[in-house]
């Protein structure tokens, strides 16, 4: 039971000592720090380009639909990059600027084990949005808008996901984070039935309980299920993958302030985080 228990705590060892959050194997501080800058810009212009598109009434859209969109999961989703993007930005710009503690570093354990989650969201969730949209409810497009729109929420939303997987030097997601997945996803159903009896329509169709449809509600609750499963093992296999060709075969250690190695400066020993320790180990 307590090797079990150990898996939900927070930890009490050194955070991230070799900056692993705040580097890359192949890209400089500063070249990630722009990277991820630039995609968290076009992410928030793409949706408060959106937002200003339907509020004034566009393509026969509203405000309402503006109102109706944060129910959306892709949207939620797109929101969650914009903001990732820009935080992993700023604690990486606090990293590049002088090679001293970045700010992810002096924040309190629970959140930064919660930034760990978020990069997980985000090497996971994407790549979920864009199957379901194009495999269930693509339908066309009816303009320019549209064909633009959709493909930056439901295609390089993957993108900007890969981008941080294949990039960044963050050690391969816990399995524990993978609990964590399906119960977001949980709180998100709920959701969308709370927005059925608030504001009467279905967020999506296939949420549909009502008959004939019910019993395919289940195999699509069922189904999501099984694919975030999937997709977080295909996306830990990746970061294992990428982790092992870039440091262990190639040498790739990561690009640190100003030059650095492995090691120099502060310490920076490679640890292994309390959820990541096999049974028996301290």
């Amino acid at each position: 039971m307590a090797e079990r228990m150990r898996a939900l705590k927070f930890g009490t060892d050194l955070w991230d000592p070799s900056h692993r959050f705040e580097t890359s194997w192949i890209l400089t501080p500063w070249v990630l720090f722009g990277c991820r800058a630039a995609i968290s810009l076009y992410a928030f212009t793409t949706t408060f380009f959106i937002i200003g598109w339907e509020a004034t009434n566009h393509n026969g859209l509203s405000i309402h639909d503006v109102r109706r969109s944060f129910s959306f999961f892709t949207i939620l989703c797109y929101w969650g990059i914009s903001f990732y993007f820009l935080v992993s930005a700023l604690h990486t710009f606090s990293y590049a600027i002088n090679g001293g503690t970045p700010l992810l570093n002096r924040f309190p354990r629970p959140l930064q084990a919660l930034h760990y989650l978020f990069y997980t969201t985000i090497t996971t969730y994407p790549f979920l949005v864009t199957i379901v949209y194009w495999a269930i409810l693509y339908s066309g497009f009816s303009s320019r808008f549209t064909l633009w729109s959709n493909v930056s929420q439901h295609a390089l939303n993957s993108v900007f996901g890969l981008f941080e997987l294949a990039f960044s030097r963050i050690n391969p997601s816990p399995w524990i984070h993978l609990l964590w997945l399906i119960v977001i996803l949980a709180c998100y159903c709920g959701l969308a039935y709370v927005t059925y009896a608030t504001k009467h329509y279905y967020v999506y169709s296939f949420l549909n309980p009502n008959p004939p449809d019910h019993g395919a509600v289940v195999g699509y609750v069922f189904g999501i299920a099984a694919a975030i499963i999937l997709i977080f093992c295909v996306s830990k296999g990746l970061q294992t993958l990428r982790k092992w060709g870039a440091e262990k075969k190639a040498g790739m250690k990561g690009k640190f302030y100003a030059g650095r190695r492995m090691g120099s400066g502060e310490v920076e020993l490679e640890t292994v985080r309390v959820w990541e320790k096999g049974p028996g180990e301290a």
